[in-house]
């Protein structure tokens, strides 16, 4: 008889293993599972120094795993202005100036979140409402969905763009009437403007992903998907790996610009350790569709002059995908609108057949807009759906972008699944909020569209068995049963036994990872 580490008592255990679906309790030794039962099983593994947890009757799930969110950014987003729920370029303006204000220090002023679909105006705000509120330091404020912004005259100045200037895979908005920059920069054309602010020191990056972090294992996350767009970030989050300063497994989801040195230093998805791995390479094909740059096949409905933009063509998309593909690596490969999908789908296609790898389990991120064929392909090809189910909520424009006949293939949730694709979930967090309950919730009590439902075990288990699938860990986590790592999440209620519209009540009472409570809303050890 083994002596148990960790035991929890008296709780609701859904396990996600079709061999045993309910128990009461669960021992753990050393971070893993050693036994699940029932309480009187379950007491037999108790000795002196037991740690004990009365769950009273909580609920516990396999550990709760964001498959795309992007953990840097929520991190720093804590100290830029949030403009998430303005409904007015005035109310904007208003904010942006006593934030200025507040913030004199500092020499920019960074910021995002906004959405003009919620604006009264209905349209983009510009450099000259920016401007009028902030003139002498240089503004920079993402859109929600972060594939478009707006900055101020200074800011223009700064990052050298002008009426003539170009940008592959993106675009500088000109003002109709004079023909000069309006401040609305799409895709790539931030980057100009990015490359002028100051990067953070060392000590603020490490800052915004232990805050991060800290965040997230309080919405009950166990491990997240991190994506990563520089080298920096990711030497930062392997120091703080290294220090035991992480209090959550990561996937790294590393942005196709460190491609080359990922295949020059020879390192392949898995490389790391239990608590810091290379999951994959992220490519972005497209944009967004509140942006309006997500790729369609046809034109948007609300805007037909324009059916968004590729950021790469085919052919150079194929060449990376092709690239990573042979190294060993994973691929994630963001495709919003149908075109871009199918470009996607025409790459893994092309890769696949002239170098075959049978359990590759590349991705395409967000799949927002499909129709069957391209499930089909998807399927065909082993594709993995990484979607976002809180987009379902934030999107309540989708009709209006893409008419109904294609909306009815917007976040197609429950077809992919029908259709025998691996789907994960993610936040893509800090586009969305970083619960994994309010995706839960939005995928099993969605209004539009309620055919794409999900049942509350698939929902969950896109958050769980098969993320666990999606990093390819699917014989370590993702259920809870023996010799598994002790990832768990603690519910104040049962996912299965509250309305479906009472889901995003439910609270965290606690977060365990490899065996440790990193935390927990109330005092919770005890002995028998």
């Amino acid at each position: 008889m083994f002596e148990a580490s960790l035991i929890i008592l008296n709780a609701n255990v859904v396990t996600l293993n079709p061999k045993q679906r309910r128990a009461e309790a669960i021992a753990i030794q050393d971070g893993k599972i050693v036994a699940v039962g029932s309480n009187r099983e379950i007491r037999k593994h108790i000795r002196q120094k037991t740690r004990i947890i009365n769950a009273k009757n909580k609920t516990v799930v396999p550990g709760l795993v964001d498959c795309h969110v992007h953990m840097t950014g929520f991190g720093h987003s804590s100290q830029s202005l949030d403009l998430r729920n303005v409904k007015s370029i005035s109310e904007m303006q208003k904010r942006l100036r006593e934030f200025a204000e507040k913030n004199h220090e500092r020499n920019w002023v960074l910021g995002g979140k906004w959405d003009q679909e919620r604006f009264r105006e209905k349209r983009y705000p510009d450099r000259w409402d920016l401007d009028a509120a902030v003139k002498d330091k240089p503004v920079f404020l993402t859109r929600v969905c972060g594939h478009i912004g707006v900055v101020n005259s200074a800011a223009l100045e700064l990052g050298g763009i002008t009426k003539r200037t170009a940008v592959d895979g993106g675009e500088v908005d000109l003002d109709e009437a004079s023909g000069e920059p309006n401040g609305i920069l799409r895709e790539n054309a931030m980057d100009l403007i990015a490359k002028t602010i100051p990067k953070p020191t060392q000590q603020e990056l490490e800052e915004a992903c232990v805050a991060a972090c800290k965040k997230a294992v309080e919405a009950g996350l166990t491990c997240v998907h991190w994506m990563v767009t520089s080298a920096d970030e990711i030497n930062t989050i392997c120091k703080l790996g290294a220090e035991g300063k992480l209090p959550l497994r990561v996937c790294l989801g590393i942005s196709v610009d460190l491609l080359d040195e990922l295949i020059r230093l020879g390192l392949p998805t898995g490389f790391g350790n239990d608590m810091v791995k290379i999951g994959f390479v992220k490519i972005l094909a497209d944009g967004s569709l509140g942006a309006r740059t997500a790729a369609l096949k046809g034109p948007y409905s609300d805007k037909p002059e324009t059916n968004g933009m590729m950021l790469y063509t085919q052919k150079k998309l194929n060449n990376l995908v092709f690239k990573a593909h042979k190294a060993g690596l994973q691929l994630a490969i963001h495709a919003i609108g149908d075109r871009a999908a199918d470009a996607a789908l025409k790459s893994y296609e092309k890769a696949l057949k002239e170098y075959p790898r049978k359990n590759h389990r590349h991705r395409i991120e967000h799949c927002s807009v499909l129709n069957p064929k391209l499930i089909k392909r998807m399927k065909h090809s082993n594709i993995i759906a990484s979607v976002q189910p809180h987009f379902v909520v934030s999107d309540f424009w989708a009709s209006d972008r893409v008419g109904r006949t294609r909306a009815r293939w917007v976040y197609p949730f429950k077809t992919l699944i029908q259709e025998g694709l691996a789907v994960v979930s993610g936040s893509d967090c800090p586009v969305e909020p970083i619960n994994p309950l309010l995706g839960i919730w939005a995928a099993v009590a969605r209004k539009s569209f309620a055919e794409e439902g999900l049942t509350v075990e698939k929902a969950l288990r896109t958050y769980t068995a098969n993320a666990a699938y999606a990093s390819f860990d699917e014989e370590k986590r993702g259920t809870i049963e023996v010799g598994k790592y002790a990832d768990l999440t603690v519910l104040s209620d049962d996912l299965f036994g509250v309305p479906p519209d009472d889901i995003k009540k439910i609270d965290v009472e606690m977060t365990i990872v490899d065996g440790k409570v990193v935390h927990a809303r109330k005092p919770f050890l005890q002995r028998p």
